[in-house]
């Protein structure tokens, strides 16, 4: 199995064999916890009004996302696993755009199958990959808006790539230790930042808390959920 990294959409455009579209925090954590909280699809976009008209033409459906972070005008909700928790999810449908996770999730044509990646199910993504064995695995790492470099996304992919050549990688411990002091963090930690909660920092960083992996169903545009049990 060959890994390569890439970045941002330029680097989803030119992902070949497998591709994780790496967003840490938050649009990938997100997806995982709306699966464990009982939707049923998600719809990844990467136009905020397309997705906003969408959901008007749907009813009973729900538009997520945010843009530089903050949650979208008239959405349901941020791009917040916290948030997301006051939400009754189960049977919906979701439409989710954000300023880098979609961006990727939509430009990865050029891949035989795409998948999402973040902390939370990060061991479900190696038993997944592992299994399928592909010539070719393409880790791709959106960043801060899908143009500056991202702590968690880089690693994200560290550990997805040490995981998958069996070598040591960090724990949970190390992760939230090293994640706690970037950039990207400061806004979990700043009580002004009221679309980017505390928790959100815990509930994205919850190492392997989720047992499936998601994965794009191009022919109709959404994700969708694969258990991978141990």
């Amino acid at each position: 199995m060959q890994i390569e990294c890439l970045d941002y959409v330029e680097g989803a455009r030119a992902a070949r064999g497998v591709a994780v579209i790496i967003d840490v925090f938050r649009a990938f954590s997100v997806a995982c916890y709306a699966f464990a909280g009982g939707v049923a699809r998600i719809r990844p976009m990467a136009d905020a009004d397309e997705a906003l008209r969408l959901r008007r033409e749907q009813p009973g459906w729900l538009a997520i996302g945010e843009r530089f972070g903050r949650p979208l005008p008239g959405f349901d909700c941020g791009n917040s696993p916290t948030e997301l928790q006051a939400l009754d999810l189960r049977g919906r449908t979701l439409v989710h755009t954000t300023h880098a996770g979609t961006q990727g999730l939509t430009a990865a044509g050029a891949a035989d199958q795409v998948l999402t990646g973040a902390l939370v199910n990060a061991a479900a993504l190696c038993r997944y990959l592992e299994r399928l064995d592909p010539p070719h695995v393409s880790l791709v790492r959106m960043g801060v808006a899908a143009h500056d470099r991202s702590a968690a996304d880089d690693l994200c992919a560290e550990l997805l790539s040490a995981r998958l050549r069996r070598l040591p990688s960090p724990t949970i411990a190390e992760i939230r230790a090293r994640l706690a002091r970037s950039a990207e963090a400061r806004k979990f930690f700043d009580p002004e930042a009221t679309w980017a909660p505390e928790t959100d920092f815990e509930l994205c960083t919850e190492l392997d808390r989720f047992d499936f992996v998601l994965a794009l169903d191009r022919p109709h545009g959404f994700l969708q959920r694969l258990a991978v049990p141990a």
